[in-house]
C-alpha cells in the first residue's frame, strides 16, 4: 500500500489486537488502494503466521488466496452481479463455515452499483452477521450508498496518493526492473496519473511496450499525445500578447504533430493555471529552472485577472467540446477570441474585484466605474441582515473537510472562492452558502456553475453520508421560511377563535 498510511496503520493495530470488524467500507477515487488494500486485509485475518498485522505471504491460506484458489476469499463486482439474486446467493453461503481459512471474506467492489433489492438484501446479512463472515465494500461513491448500510460498516477513506509518494514507488519500480527513467518523466507520470498508484504503473508499463527500458519525459508525452512544452509556452505566450496569427501556427504545428485536441487544451489551462501560481506564491516545483524563468517573464506581463479569465474561459470550453462534433472549430473561435485584446480587456475589467483602473492596451486609457453612495449602503444594510438571518441556524458539520476535498481534487477556483465563505445547516437535505464580508461578481460566476454546485454537492454529500443540496443566500428572501413551534400555532389559534384549551406536555 502507498499513500495511505492512517488506514494502514489502523487496519494493523485492529488485526493484532484482535479487534477485525465484520463489516468495512472503503471509499475513495480511482486507483487509491481500495482493492488492493481488501484482499490483503482479507489475507492478513486468515493468515497462520501473521508479522505485524500483515500477511506473511509464504502460509498455504497466503499461497492459495495470492494464486485466487482460495474459495474462503470470494471478489464480487457490483458493477455486473448488482442483482437481488446475487445477494442472495451470498445470504445462503454465509451460513457454511470456511473451508480452510478461519474467515470467509466477501469482497464486494464498486457495491453503489448494487440495486435497491441488493442493498435490502444485504443489509439483512449485515444486521445479523455470523462470526465466521467478514465483508468488505469498496466504492468511489460512498453517497449512492443507503444510510442503513453505511452505518453498518466501519468507514476508511483513502485519499489521492501524493506526487511524491507516486515518484518513490516508481522508482523502486524501475530499479526492480532494471528500467532507466529520468527525474522529470517521473514527475510527469506523477502528474498525469492525478494521485492514481495504479494509473501511474499502467503509464510506465506502456513505456516499456516497444522493447526500451530507458524512458525519459519526451517519450512519455509522445505517448499520451502530450505536446511539448516549448509549443505550449509559445501558445500562450501568443494569448497574452495578443498575437493571433502566431497562436494559431503554433496550435497547428502541434496537431499536424497528431497530438490530441483535448490534451493540447489541458496542457494550455495547466499551463497558464502553473503561471497563475507562480505569481500568486513565486515558487513551481515541477519546472526545470530555465523553463521557471520563461513562466517569470510572462507571469510579469499579465494581472491575475486576465490569468483567471483565460483559465475559465478554456474550462467552459473544454466543457463545450465534450457535445461538440466540431471540436477544431470551437477550438480556433476561442483562440481568435482570446487574443482578441479589446473583448478580453472588457471582459477582464468587468469582472475585477473592486472595479480598480485598469490599463487598456489599445488606447492606454483607464477606467474606473464607482459604486454610488446609496448602492454602498444596501450592501452594507443586505450584509446585515443576512447575517442576524443565519445566526439562528447550525453551521454545516466538517466544512474545513470539504475544502480541504476541494483543493486535494484541484478544483483551486472553486476552493479558493469558499474560504471566506460560511456554511449552514438550512434543513436536514440543504446546506446553504453566504458570504458574510461580501462576493466580487468573478467569484459569483465561478460558484453560480452547474459544474460548481454539482462538484459542491458531492462533495458536502460524502461528508454527511447522504444527498445534500447547495444554495447559494444572497439575501434574506433567499432563506427558507422557519416553521412555527407547534405549540405556538395551537395558542395562536386558539386565541383567535376565543376558545379555552389547555395544553398538556
Amino acid at each position: 500500500m502507498v499513500g495511505q498510511e492512517h488506514i494502514t496503520k489502523t487496519l494493523k493495530n485492529q488485526i493484532m489486537a484482535e479487534r477485525v470488524g465484520h463489516a468495512y467500507l472503503f471509499n475513495g477515487g480511482r486507483g487509491t488502494g481500495k482493492t488492493s488494500a481488501a484482499k490483503i486485509l482479507a489475507r492478513a485475518v486468515n493468515c497462520l503466521n501473521p508479522v505485524n498485522g500483515e500477511p506473511c505471504n509464504e502460509c498455504e491460506i497466503c499461497k492459495a488466496a495470492l494464486s485466487g484458489s482460495l474459495t474462503d476469499i470470494v471478489e464480487m463486482d457490483a458493477a455486473s452481479n448488482n442483482s437481488v439474486e446475487d445477494i442472495r446467493s451470498i445470504r445462503e453461503e454465509v451460513n457454511f463455515l470456511p473451508t480452510i481459512a478461519k474467515y470467509r471474506v466477501y469482497i464486494i467492489d464498486e457495491v453503489h452499483m448494487l440495486s435497491t433489492g441488493a442493498f435490502n438484501a444485504l443489509l439483512k446479512t449485515l444486521e445479523e452477521p455470523p462470526k465466521h463472515v467478514k465483508f468488505i465494500l469498496a466504492t468511489t461513491e460512498p453517497q449512492k450508498l443507503p444510510a442503513t448500510i453505511l452505518s453498518r460498516c466501519q468507514r476508511f477513506d483513502f485519499k489521492k496518493i501524493s506526487n511524491d509518494d507516486v515518484i518513490k514507488r516508481l522508482e523502486y519500480v524501475a530499479k526492480e526492473s532494471n528500467i532507466e527513467i529520468t527525474k522529470d518523466a517521473l514527475k510527469l507520470i506523477a502528474v498525469l496519473s492525478e494521485g492514481a498508484m495504479r494509473d501511474a504503473l499502467s503509464i510506465l508499463e506502456r513505456c516499456l511496450q516497444d522493447g526500451e527500458t530507458n524512458i525519459d519525459e519526451n517519450k512519455i508525452k509522445d505517448l499520451v499525445g502530450i505536446p511539448k512544452l516549448t509549443y505550449i509556452h509559445s501558445i500562450v505566450k501568443a494569448f497574452l500578447e495578443y498575437n493571433v496569427e502566431e497562436a494559431i501556427s503554433s496550435v497547428e504545428v502541434v496537431l499536424n504533430e497528431g497530438k490530441d485536441l483535448n490534451n493540447l487544451l489541458w496542457e494550455i489551462i495547466k499551463y497558464v493555471k502553473d503561471i497563475l501560481v507562480y505569481k500568486a506564491t513565486g515558487k513551481l516545483d515541477i519546472y526545470n529552472e530555465n523553463e521557471i524563468e520563461q513562466i517569470k517573464k510572462l507571469s510579469e506581463e499579465v494581472t491575475k485577472q486576465r490569468l483567471l479569465y483565460i483559465i475559465c474561459d478554456l474550462s467552459k470550453l473544454e466543457n463545450d467540446m465534450k457535445w461538440s462534433s466540431q471540436k477544431s472549430i470551437l477550438f480556433q473561435v476561442e483562440i481568435i477570441k482570446l487574443c482578441s485584446e479589446n473583448l478580453v480587456e472588457t471582459v477582464v475589467e468587468s469582472v475585477d474585484n473592486n472595479n480598480k483602473k485598469q490599463d487598456k492596451t489599445v488606447n492606454n486609457t483607464k477606467k474606473e466605474e464607482q459604486i454610488s453612495k446609496k448602492d454602498k449602503e444596501n450592501q452594507v444594510e443586505n450584509k446585515t441582515n443576512i447575517a442576524n438571518a443565519i445566526s439562528g441556524y447550525g453551521e454545516a458539520k466538517g466544512w474545513k473537510n470539504v475544502l480541504a476535498e476541494l483543493r486535494q481534487n484541484g478544483k483551486i477556483m472553486l476552493y479558493s472562492n469558499l474560504l471566506k465563505a460560511k456554511a449552514i445547516e438550512l434543513n436536514d437535505m440543504t446546506i446553504g452558502i453566504s458570504f458574510p464580508s461580501g462576493i466580487n461578481a468573478f467569484g459569483k460566476s465561478i460558484l453560480e456553475k452547474p459544474e460548481s454546485i454539482t462538484e459542491l454537492s458531492k462533495v458536502i454529500s460524502i461528508e454527511y453520508g447522504k444527498d445534500m443540496r447547495v444554495k447559494i443566500i444572497e439575501s434574506v428572501d433567499s432563506l427558507p421560511k422557519k416553521q412555527e413551534d407547534s405549540t405556538n400555532i395551537i395558542e395562536k389559534t386558539a386565541n383567535e377563535l376565543d376558545i379555552p384549551i389547555n395544553i398538556i406536555d
